[in-house]
């Protein structure tokens, strides 16, 4: 188990991104301790939940690499964001970006980011969104064929069939990714339904064209029926 907290050097392959906005900068006065705790907890968050998230990595996947290493993005560009991915040497790799950290209200919301974005790994939603979206793209490119269209059309046509596959299967995958991150976050110790509730603090997707994300109110009823079927009484 290997927990480290260094600069993101190298441009991975990215997976499942939970993204809330950032609010107003604070006062110059409680900057530095505001940034000082929340440092230490990211660090009782990472000390926590990368041995549950790994746990039940083996239990789900035993076929997989389980060992999930941390990043912290320290890159001005990185916004307010967490990503999963798989890094050169094929471990799984959990990135936060500062801003995310900063923001975070409480251990519990930064538990629960790290729980899904373990979850995409466990549910090996990066392969299969790279393999969704090939077909998506062959199945379109295969129909501009038959109605005799020529390479750019073609081309065009790959495009939107990739996008089209990855959009259907982007949303069952955040679900899926909430529903898995709930029992990380839970048995971690922290109240998952706590820590999704930067979802009410966010644009809603469902009130956006052709969105990846489902919409809100869907993921904060997953957490609520994930904790239901854990048996976890007053959700």
């Amino acid at each position: 188990m290997r927990l480290p907290l260094v600069i993101l050097c190298a441009a991975f392959g990215l997976s499942g991104c939970v993204q809330v906005m950032a609010p107003a900068a604070p006062p110059q006065g409680v900057v530095s301790d505001r940034a000082r705790q929340a440092v230490l907890n990211f660090q009782e968050v990472v000390a926590r939940v990368e041995p549950v998230a790994e746990q039940v990595c083996r239990e789900e996947t035993p076929d997989q690499t389980c060992d999930f290493a941390v990043y912290i993005d320290r890159g001005r560009d990185g916004g307010v964001n967490a990503f999963h991915t798989i890094d050169p040497q094929g471990q799984p790799a959990i990135i936060f970006t500062l801003g995310l950290i900063a923001v975070a209200q409480n251990t519990d919301e930064l538990a629960f980011v790290m729980g899904h974005e373990a979850a995409h790994h466990i549910a090996r939603h990066l392969p299969q969104s790279e393999i969704r979206a090939a077909e998506g793209a062959r199945v379109f490119a295969d129909i501009a064929r038959a109605q005799g269209a020529n390479a750019a059309e073609i081309g065009k046509a790959v495009q939107v069939g990739s996008f089209v596959a990855s959009r259907e299967f982007g949303q069952q995958a955040e679900l899926e990714a909430d529903a898995i991150g709930t029992m990380i976050a839970a048995r971690a110790g922290y109240d998952p339904l706590v820590g999704a509730a930067f979802f009410t603090r966010i644009p809603d997707p469902a009130r956006e064209f052709l969105s990846t994300y489902p919409p809100n109110a869907a993921r904060i009823d997953v957490v609520r029926r994930t904790l239901r079927a854990m048996g976890r009484p007053g959700v």
